[in-house]
C-alpha cells in the first residue's frame, strides 16, 4: 500500500512552466530590492503565468518568518527580527517596475508584534496607490489575534479587496492551522464589511486534507453568513514531508461542480480548481470602483521600466 506522502499526483497538476526574459528579470529585481513573495516562499505552482503573463504578483512583507507554524504552509517558522519601515516604498517601487495591474499584499504572521503587522500594512498599500493609481490592491493578512483596532488602522488606507482564508473546515483548522481559530476568522471577514461595506470579501478554502463534501458546503454556508463575497477553492499540496500529507487528490469535475454550488449559494465570484490558490487570477475580481483606479492611473510598459531597473543597477 502506497505511503500517503507519495501519493503520485495525477496529469491534471502537471503544469508548463514559462520561464522567459521578463520572468527571470523580475526575480532579479525583488532580491536586489530585498523583498520576499508568497509566490516564491510557499512554492506557488502559477507563479510564472501570474508574474510573466497577467502581471499579477503577492508580495509577502514584514520579512520572512512566521510565529506561526501551520502544518500546511511552506513558510519558516521562527521568531522575527526583521521591521523595515522603507519595505512599503520598495513594494511600491516594485509594483511599478513590474507594471502590474494587480498587487495583493500578504505577509507572515507577527504575533510579536502589538499591531500584528497592521501599521506597515496600511502604509504598504497606501505607498503603492500614491506611487501606482492605476494598480489595485488586494490585502490578505493573519486575523491579528481578532485585535479590531488593528484592523480597523489597516481598513483606514482603503484597500480594494479584503482577503482572509478559513484555509480548511471547521473540523479540520486545530490540526492545519496554529493559533488560528476558524470562528475568529469568520468573525474577522465579518468586522471588515461592518468597517467598510463597500470592500469586497473573500475567503480561500483547501481541500484534499481529509474534509468531506458536507463539510466544504457547510464553509460555504459559514462564508455567507458572514457576507463574504468571493471564494477559491484549491487542492492542498503537501510542501515537504514534515507537512501534512495529501489525503487525496480531487478530480476537476469536482471542482467544477463546487463552483457553480459557490455560486448558487451566492458568490460573486468563485475559482475553483487543483491549482488554483488564494490570489490565483485575483485582478479579476476586483469590483467597478476599483476597476475606476486602473482606467484613471497612468500604465507604463513593464519592459520599458525593467530596462531602467537594469540601468539603475549597472551604474
Amino acid at each position: 500500500m502506497a505511503n500517503k506522502e507519495y501519493l503520485r499526483k495525477p496529469e491534471w497538476l502537471k503544469i508548463k512552466l514559462n520561464t522567459n526574459e521578463t520572468y527571470t528579470d523580475l526575480k532579479k529585481m525583488m532580491r536586489e530590492e530585498k523583498l520576499h513573495t508568497v509566490c516564491e516562499e510557499a512554492k506557488c505552482p502559477n507563479i510564472h503565468e501570474c508574474w510573466a503573463v497577467r502581471k499579477t504578483a503577492t508580495f509577502m512583507i514584514l520579512g520572512s518568518i512566521c510565529t506561526r507554524g501551520c502544518r500546511f504552509c511552506a513558510v519558516t517558522t521562527g521568531m522575527p527580527t526583521e521591521l523595515d519601515r522603507e519595505e512599503p516604498e520598495r513594494v511600491a517601487r516594485s509594483v511599478e517596475v513590474m507594471g502590474l495591474r494587480h498587487c495583493v499584499v500578504t505577509a507572515v504572521a507577527r504575533d510579536d508584534l502589538a499591531d500584528g503587522g497592521a501599521e506597515i500594512f496600511a502604509e504598504t498599500v497606501r505607498a503603492i496607490h500614491r506611487r501606482v493609481p492605476s494598480c489595485t490592491v488586494e490585502v490578505l493578512p493573519s486575523d491579528m489575534k481578532g485585535d479590531y483596532e488593528s484592523l480597523h488602522m489597516l481598513m483606514d488606507a482603503k484597500p480594494d479587496i479584503f482577503n482572509h482564508n478559513i484555509e480548511t473546515v471547521e473540523r479540520l483548522t486545530p490540526r492545519v492551522r496554529s493559533k488560528a481559530t476558524y470562528q475568529r476568522s469568520l468573525q474577522l471577514l465579518k468586522r471588515v464589511k461592518e468597517i467598510s461595506p463597500d470592500t469586497p470579501t473573500k475567503s480561500s478554502l483547501m481541500v484534499g486534507l481529509g474534509e468531506t463534501k458536507e463539510e466544504i458546503l457547510q464553509a460555504m454556508d459559514d462564508l455567507r453568513a458572514h457576507d463574504v463575497d468571493i471564494m477559491t477553492i484549491g487542492q492542498y499540496l503537501q510542501p515537504t514531508k514534515k507537512h501534512l500529507p495529501v489525503e487525496r487528490y480531487v478530480h476537476p469535475d469536482e471542482f467544477a461542480e463546487l463552483k457553480e454550488i459557490a455560486l448558487q449559494k451566492g458568490f460573486k465570484h468563485c475559482e475553483a480548481g487543483p491549482l488554483v490558490r488564494s490570489s490565483y487570477h485575483a485582478d479579476e475580481q476586483v469590483n467597478q470602483a476599483a476597476r475606476q483606479r486602473q482606467l484613471e492611473g497612468e500604465n507604463k510598459e513593464p519592459e520599458q521600466l525593467i530596462q531602467q531597473y537594469k540601468a539603475q543597477f549597472s551604474n
